[in-house]
C-alpha cells in the first residue's frame, strides 16, 4: 500500500511539472517590468523542494523514516489514502486552471512581465491566490498519502513561511502596478477562499 499511494504523490509531482512546462517555456520569452526575488525567497523556495521532494523520496524508497510512520490499521491507511489521492486531484486541477487563467501572465516568482495584466476571471474571480490555494490542499493529500510524522507534513511546514512571506510582498508589488483597480480586486475577493458575501 505504501508503493501505491507515494506513487499516486509522485505521479501528481509529475503532473503538475508537465502542465508548467509551456507557461514557463513562455514567461522565459517576456521581458521583465519588475523583479523582487530576494535571496530569502530562494532560500523559502528550496524548502519547499525539501518539503515537497526530498523527504517524500527518502520516505518512498529507503526504510530510513519508517519509525515515524503513522500507527494505523490497513484500512484506515487505504481511506486516508483514497481521500488523500482526491485532495491530490483537486490540488492539480486548481493548480492548473490557475496557469490557463493566467496565461503569459504566470511567474514563479516575485515578478512582472511588460504587458503583464491584472487577470480576475475564471478562478481569479473568486480568489487572489489559487496557486497557493493549490500548495494548501496538497499540504492536506500529503500526508494522507505519505503518512509519516516527517515526510507526511513536510509540505505544510516548508510552505508556511513562503506564503507568510510571499503574500505580502506579492500583494504590495500588484498594488504597485495596478493602483486602485488591485485594491478595489482585493475588496471583492478572498486570498486563498472566496469572500464570503455580505
Amino acid at each position: 500500500m505504501k508503493r501505491q499511494f507515494s506513487a499516486i504523490y509522485f505521479a501528481g509531482i509529475v503532473a503538475e511539472i508537465v502542465l508548467r512546462l509551456p507557461y514557463d517555456r513562455r514567461r522565459r520569452q517576456i521581458p521583465k517590468a519588475d523583479q523582487r526575488v530576494s535571496a530569502a525567497e530562494q532560500g523559502l523556495l528550496g524548502g519547499l523542494f525539501v518539503g515537497l521532494m526530498l523527504l517524500p523520496l527518502i520516505y518512498a524508497l529507503t526504510p530510513w523514516l519508517d519509525r515515524a510512520d503513522f500507527r494505523i490499521s490497513p484500512a484506515t491507511r487505504a481511506r486516508a489514502g483514497w481521500a488523500g489521492s482526491a485532495i491530490l486531484a483537486a490540488a492539480i486541477w486548481l493548480f492548473w486552471r490557475a496557469h490557463r487563467d493566467l496565461g503569459a501572465n504566470w511567474s514563479p516568482s516575485l515578478e512582472i512581465g511588460e504587458a503583464h495584466t491584472l487577470v480576475t476571471r475564471g478562478v481569479y474571480r473568486h480568489i487572489r491566490h489559487p496557486m497557493y490555494a493549490s500548495q494548501l490542499l496538497w499540504s492536506v493529500a500529503q500526508p494522507l498519502l505519505l503518512p509519516n510524522w516527517l515526510a507526511g507534513p513536510a509540505s505544510l511546514a516548508a510552505f508556511l513561511p513562503l506564503y507568510l512571506s510571499r503574500v505580502p510582498n506579492e500583494e504590495r508589488m500588484m498594488l504597485d502596478h495596478f493602483g486602485e483597480a488591485y485594491r478595489d480586486y482585493c475588496a471583492r475577493t478572498g486570498r486563498v477562499l472566496p469572500r464570503l458575501r455580505d
